[in-house]
């Protein structure tokens, strides 16, 4: 094992905490989220792959380069999981991409099927039932009864170990698939070093669709047991060359003889970078242990990351659902380094570039991620976040500017606002610092104010898209189409994420003290206002003369929206939510706003921009409505059962909602470091940190039934804010909160206890 693996392993994954007995791996449900949504507000607002959670059941390490998952759909495409719950034929083991819980595509992908008795090259998919399958975060097992055969894979880092069980003697074949849709790919048999070896080139979609991403996901097979026959094919036609590439269908197989019983042990190590970085990866990783020591290995890591935090509760189904959550927060961002610190450069044709520290990052799915499933991270592994942040930096040196949605190490400019600065900056603030932050905020910068000097490397995703018009219009007016962009006119929801980001920009302007732009851009940040109409109380599109959109339809789906309704998005003002009240008339009307949103089941808890509804009544006179409505939300939109959240998992995004809201607190403005707290699901939650301090909330009970926060204290004193600290975290200490049946109505009401206004 090199050096760069064990640090990754020890520091990451085994910080310095005290370790629970508690057995936590068996409350991971990796099947949930893989059928279609059965929440009510899922089935109330979503529409077509909305209604798909698309997280899979993925054998990883936390944060691995690879997801090792079941395969029922042949395909890359995008919006398409490799698994679903609803299918019936099993069709292999799966090294993928997938971006987890979204409506993405896979890419770089290989699949390796066995069958028994004779070779098949297509056609060759076997049923099964999930009665046959054992899921876990460190193991997949699957009984195929139609082919006496059991199978079996592990995960380490970057690489996997696939085990093969023979029940009766017999024929056993492997498949081996680059999963290209674009007929390309490569393959090739070495039987001088027991291997196959192969890889499937990356293509983007969004910006820049269909074009290669300038790297190849690449795989080294190595066999314990030397086959007896072996070829290649494209389709049904079987060839008896060695190798072979680009064409429709591609693989090769080996054939082995097999007794009952014997076993057959794949070991696979994967890259982005080359075969050299993918054997290496395979070395270190796995040449020194057998399968049983890597399943192991695999389930004590999972074991020591799920024990950072440590939830008490006699309800079971709850332990499931937050330790299912904790694992789909987990998935992404995706490892991009090797073993040895060699990683693809972003944004080029089959460049690496070599780290000296840290380790590589890909595959942010920002538009969601960087309201709660980062700031998890910013509290559980500040180490993890430096090394994401140096990631977003890098690319943002190698391409020119920093991307809006980094994914398959590529421009995407997918979806709305321009969400990579909350990241950098909420990290800055909170200390999070070993990198150049001068750097940073350069390149931040060039984003908020210039765009590309050529239209093509505008349209290949660079530059915040319509920035001109926001600039001009201090709004994005309805004439400004936005036509060079996946997401397409939705100028409302551009203006108001816009304004969120210009005040994370300036917050990072500020520490750095670089004053005019902080004025420049805290000015910015008031921009939402522009596109809020007083007559209505919502936000509402408007024409480059000012006049407003007319007919107004609040609460229907509108081209000026991102995936949701202007009911929905006037909301969206994280960064200030007491200068939405003042819009509305204070923070009475606030409230009633609020309340009307929920009376009228205009709630949809399956999509991002709303997630922090629930939260801003802490805003107004009654934080016991938030207390209220998180409560139900937390029993009503998720469960441990396949169909159990309630929209796109977003790489996690849904999951940490969850885990924040079910401890009692939340960011709902990542970069304040203020957290704002409800009622949490559990008896006492602890949080092991990374300094070795411990912060903890109890809950004391008037009954079963409680659910409403009449005082609380801090480490014994007492506590009247209705929001807490990043800093109070991460110094440790406790929090009591006393719970009882009823509202009650003084607690943290109090404009002195609520969250902080945005600076001016």
């Amino acid at each position: 094992m090199t050096i760069r693996t064990f640090i990754f392993l020890i520091v990451f994954i085994y910080p310095a905490t005290r370790t629970s007995a508690q057995d936590l791996t068996r409350y991971v449900q990796p099947l949930a989220g893989t059928a279609a949504a059965t929440t009510a507000s899922a089935l109330r607002h979503g529409e077509s792959t909305e209604l798909l959670a698309n997280t899979i059941p993925a054998v990883t390490m936390p944060f691995g380069m690879t997801q090792w998952t079941p395969q029922t759909q042949l395909t890359e495409k995008k919006c398409l999981a490799p698994y679903y719950y609803r299918d019936t034929i099993f069709k292999g083991i799966r090294g993928s991409h997938w971006l987890s819980g979204s409506c993405t595509q896979d890419y770089g992908s290989f699949t390796v099927m066995p069958l028994t008795g004779a070779l098949k090259t297509t056609g060759y998919g076997v049923r099964f039932k999930h009665t046959d399958e054992k899921t876990t975060p460190y193991e997949y097992r699957v009984n195929l009864q139609d082919q006496n055969l059991l199978a079996a894979v592990t995960a380490t880092p970057r690489c996997g170990i696939m085990q093969f069980t023979m029940e009766e003697a017999g024929n056993l074949y492997l498949l081996i698939t680059p999963n290209s849709d674009y007929n390309e790919g490569f393959i090739k048999i070495d039987t001088g070093k027991n291997e196959i070896y192969g890889y499937n080139p990356a293509h983007r979609i969004y910006q820049g669709w269909g074009k290669k991403a300038g790297f190849s996901g690449y795989f080294v097979i190595r066999f314990e047991k030397m086959a007896e026959s072996k070829g290649t094919f494209a389709g049904d036609k079987i060839f008896s060359a060695d190798s072979i590439m680009n064409q429709p269908g591609i693989g090769a197989y080996a054939g082995f003889r097999m007794a009952r019983g014997e076993k057959l042990i794949l070991r696979i190590g994967t890259s982005f970078t080359g075969f050299d970085g993918a054997r290496k990866n395979l070395d270190t990783e796995t040449a020194a242990i057998n399968y049983e020591t890597a399943v192991n290995n695999s389930k004590a890591v999972w074991e020591k990351t799920l024990g950072r935090i440590r939830v008490e509760t006699d309800n079971e189904q709850d332990k499931e659902i937050f330790y299912t959550s904790y694992y789909h927060a987990m998935q992404q961002p995706r490892l991009f380094s090797d073993v040895d610190g060699l990683y693809p450069m972003f944004a080029t044709d089959y460049k690496n570039a070599q780290l000296s520290k840290g380790a590589y990052y890909d595959d942010f799915s920002m538009w969601d991620i960087y309201r709660a499933q980062i700031p998890l991270f910013e509290i559980l592994s500040p180490s993890l976040i430096n090394d994401l942040v140096s990631s977003l930096v890098l690319k943002g040196k190698q391409g020119g500017w920093m991307p809006i949605f980094p994914c398959w190490n590529s421009y995407t400019s997918a979806m709305v606002g321009d969400h990579t600065v909350s990241v950098i900056s909420s990290a800055y603030l909170k200390g999070i610092r070993d990198y150049d932050a001068e750097e940073a905020y350069g390149i931040v910068r060039r984003n908020a104010f210039e765009l590309p000097a050529n239209k093509e490397e505008y349209l290949d995703g660079k530059g915040r898209r319509a920035l001109t018009s926001y600039l001009k219009y201090h709004y994005i007016p309805l004439e400004d189409s936005v036509k060079d962009a996946f997401h397409k006119q939705e100028q409302v929801s551009r203006t108001i994420e816009y304004a969120y980001d210009d005040y994370a920009l300036a917050q990072f302007a500020k520490a750095l003290n670089k004053k005019s732009d902080y004025y420049m851009l805290i000015k910015r940040a008031g921009y939402y206002a522009n596109v809020f109409d007083k007559k209505t109380g919502m936000v509402r599109a408007r024409h480059a003369d000012g006049s407003w959109i007319t007919p107004y339809y609040p609460d229907t789906r509108v081209s000026y929206i991102t995936e949701g309704t202007p009911r929905q998005y006037t909301f969206y003002v994280p960064q200030d939510v007491k200068g939405l009240a003042k819009l509305m008339g204070g923070a009475n009307k606030l409230e009633s706003s609020l309340d009307s949103l929920f009376i009228k089941n205009e709630y949809w808890h399956g999509n991002e921009p709303g997630h922090q509804i629930p939260f801003m009544y802490n805003y107004t006179a009654s934080p016991w409505k938030t207390q209220q409505r998180v409560r139900k939300i937390l029993a009503e939109e998720y469960s441990s059962g396949p169909g159990g959240l309630g929209g796109n998992d977003d790489a996690g995004q849904m999951s940490a909602w969850y885990i924040f809201a079910s401890m009692g607190f939340y960011p709902v403005d990542p970069v304040s470091g203020e957290y704002i707290l409800c009622t949490p699901v559990f008896d006492k939650v602890s949080l092991s940190l990374p300094n070795g301090k411990t912060f903890q909330i109890i809950c004391h009970q008037t009954g079963r039934s409680a659910g409403y926060i009449s005082r609380a204290t801090w480490n014994g004193a007492p506590y009247t804010n209705n929001f807490i600290t990043y800093n109070n975290i991460m110094q440790g200490g406790t929090l009591e909160l006393y719970l009882q049946d009823t509202p009650d109505k003084v607690w943290g009401s109090k404009t002195v206890n609520q969250p902080g206004k945005m600076a001016k």
